[in-house]
């Protein structure tokens, strides 16, 4: 024993370390999607595998050798949404420890008050609004399905995209540290079903990036006003506005709670 713990490298701890790390997200990942269920189907038709070549049934040992290779293609084919959602999820700029732009505190507290009274307008006139604020995942390909806006962040414009009457309202506004970047943009839907029956394309956008960037997705129902926030897959619902301003302060003023409740003060006056 003594002898096999002395011949262990420092590399060897590096190795298992990392492909520990890899399992725990890759099992994480299964959970989350139908591939497992496709896992358990793996595991059932293995076992079948092994009785049939240990009892010598010819004919299924044959058969299930033959859905092996048949079965990797179906996979692919099947499975095509877990997988690109999975390697876009490894591709992420968080992976490889990306950082926000920093944006002067006064700066970061004029934007997230235009946002918070922005959000707050559209919420009591009942205006849908679908708005991400992209984090360390670029979203350049989001963009790309819209019209570039470039422009500051204030109230007046926001509602102004949102306008029924607007050519830009459908769809989503993307913002980019301190600036809008583009309107009506095009937002990946997703294939949840437990979201709730009652939501409409708006709210399932919304989870739909939310799954493939770490975006924060903020949403305006335009039949209740109700206010709802998309992040990691998840959709909370019927948030009031100081926890949207709770959650903007967070993002764009990251920093400790004594300092925080500075900033917090600061901003209410």
């Amino acid at each position: 024993m003594l002898s096999i713990l002395s011949s262990i490298q420092i590399t060897d701890i590096i190795d298992i370390a990392i492909v520990a790390y890899l399992l725990y997200k890759l099992l994480g990942f299964i959970r989350e999607t139908r591939a497992l269920q496709l896992v358990k189907g793996i595991a059932i038709l293995m076992v079948l595998f092994l009785l049939s070549g240990i009892l010598h049934l010819s004919l299924l040992n044959w058969i299930l050798k033959s859905l092996v290779t048949v079965g990797l293609f179906a996979i692919v084919v099947i499975f095509q949404p877990e997988l690109r959602r999975g390697l876009e999820k490894v591709g992420q700029k968080t992976f490889f420890g990306g950082q926000l732009k920093d944006i002067d505190k006064e700066e970061a507290l004029h934007i997230v008050s235009e946002l918070t009274d922005a959000i707050d307008e559209l919420s009591a006139t009942r205006t849908g609004a679908l708005i991400a604020i992209e984090r360390t995942t670029m979203l350049n390909d989001i963009i790309e399905t819209g019209n570039v806006v470039d422009a500051n962040i204030t109230a007046r414009l926001i509602g102004n995209l949102f306008y029924e009457g607007s050519p830009l309202h459908d769809g989503a506004v993307i913002i980019r540290n301190e600036r809008i970047a583009a309107a009506s943009c095009v937002l990946p839907l997703t294939d949840k079903h437990n979201i709730g029956r009652n939501l409409g394309t708006r709210h399932r956008a919304a989870v739909g990036l939310s799954e493939v960037s770490d975006a924060l997705i903020i949403v305006v129902s335009e039949e209740t006003g109700a206010i709802s926030i998309a992040q990691n897959g998840m959709l909370k619902r019927f948030l009031d506005i100081k926890t949207i301003e709770k959650q903007l302060m967070e993002h764009y003023i990251p920093m400790d709670k004594s300092k925080a409740g500075k900033l917090k003060t600061l901003f209410k006056k």
